[in-house]
């Protein structure tokens, strides 16, 4: 498996100007081969190849004044900046076509020097390497200082050097782990998201929303509004834009390492975790929005998921329109339409129900439903020629009516499915 370790690098003044040359290289280079693809469609010619758009744009143009100081950068940056320009493609095709499940992918769209983020990558073919005194070495940059919270537990394929909005650096390692299997246990869990309570466990643990974004609102504001009041173009409303980054940053970073406890608690203390797939951009959409944001539902789920394939453990995903609130877990009977208000309800069989709790029993039983079957068994049986006994036409039983559970009700004094009254079985 494939995993990315982030660790926060200090670059001195002198690198970070080497940086933000090595930002603005790979920016252009990526919107000329954006540029030239977009007139060679207007134009009615051929689709230009990745082999054409690098002799074009980095080979040739380093020998133009136009163009000469691409050269002052590691070439693997700009390589990569067109490998990103390939997969953007190659991502909008396949969503066009069907191929790529979920939301539309748009076309690519040219980077600017305003983004808020900015980015490059090195590949092992840059030689860059980490030192033994800890050090990051990247060539045509020089060695960054790098925060390490925890060891790489593997030679790193490739590193990329982000920017954040608030002028954060951060490298970003890619490196291949291998399953670091749990012990099993006996324990499945089945999981209820929600904004009241962020998950509710079906063994009727119940995990407090922790609203980071709420809390932070008072701040937020103060410090949106002083942006407000900064005259555009200064170098002050500059400072106040990083603040209000940071102020959000703060939030965010939060939010993931909440994120980050809960879900491995979860997959170390259950063999198999279930939760129900929820549309969180339709649910962005509503009234809702930002409480559903800040919950950050997908987020959570994302890291259960590639936590259970890590340690051995089983993550599954109910359907979203499975009716896990509105089904009794103890007699399957699904009521009505419930308002979000009506938090503890009574089915006719006679069980109380708590909402979440009922819901997340639900979902764990769907779960495992789904996960018995899940190797290719027969789910439902084939169809077979029914016998002749139960495929004959009764003459009086035109008019038959059925009760809720299939079973033949009495017309007349008489049980019109009687053999005894087929005048065909003699």
């Amino acid at each position: 498996m494939q995993l990315r370790y982030n660790f926060r690098v200090y670059p001195t003044p002198g690198q970070q100007i080497e940086l933000a040359r090595a930002f603005g290289c790979a920016r252009v280079v990526f919107n000329d081969g954006l540029r030239l693809r977009q007139q060679a469609r207007e134009a009615g010619e051929k689709y230009i190849s990745h082999g054409e758009l690098s002799r074009r744009l980095i080979t040739e143009a380093k020998l133009t004044p136009a163009r000469a100081w691409l050269g002052e950068v590691s070439a693997v940056v700009l390589q990569q900046a067109l490998a990103d320009l390939n997969t953007a493609y190659r991502n909008f095709f396949a969503s066009i076509t069907g191929k790529r499940k979920g939301r539309k992918v748009a076309p690519p769209r040219f980077r600017s020097r305003k983004d808020n983020r900015q980015a490059i990558r090195f590949t092992k073919n840059s030689r860059f390497k980490v030192l033994d005194n800890g050090r990051l070495r990247l060539p045509k940059i020089g060695d960054l200082h790098v925060r390490w919270s925890r060891t790489l537990p593997s030679d790193p394929s490739s590193v990329a050097i982000i920017r954040d909005a608030a002028g954060r650096y951060f490298a970003s390692f890619v490196v291949q782990t291998g399953d670091e299997a749990l012990p099993p246990i006996e324990s499945e869990v089945g999981i209820d998201l929600g904004l009241t309570h962020f998950a509710v466990m079906s063994d009727g643990t119940k995990v407090s929303a922790p609203k980071f974004l709420r809390r932070a609102a008072r701040k937020l504001k103060r410090l949106q509004q002083a942006l407000s009041r900064r005259q555009r173009g200064s170098q002050n409303r500059k400072k106040a834009v990083v603040q209000v980054a940071r102020a959000h940053a703060r939030v965010a970073d939060t939010r993931r390492d909440w994120q980050h406890k809960l879900s491995t608690r979860i997959i170390r203390e259950n063999q198999a975790v279930y939760i129900e797939d929820l549309c969180v951009v339709g649910l962005g959409r509503t009234r809702l929005a930002k409480s559903v944001h800040d919950a950050g539902w997908a987020g959570f789920t994302g890291m259960l998921e590639y936590k259970a394939a890590r340690y051995g453990r089983t993550f599954g995903r109910v359907d979203r329109f499975f009716p896990s609130t509105r089904m009794c877990s103890a007699c399957g009977r699904i009521n009505d339409k419930m308002a979000l208000n009506v938090r503890a309800w009574d089915c006719p069989c006679g069980a109380a129900h708590d909402r979440d709790v009922n819901a997340a029993l639900n979902v764990l039983a769907a779960g495992q439903a789904d996960n018995s079957n899940d190797r290719g068994a027969q789910v439902r049986p084939e169809r077979v020629p029914a016998p002749r006994g139960e495929a004959v036409t009764h003459p009086d039983a035109a008019c038959s009516t059925r009760s809720v559970e299939g079973i033949s009700v009495l017309q007349g004094g008489e049980d019109v499915n009687d053999p005894r009254k087929d005048p065909t079985r003699r």
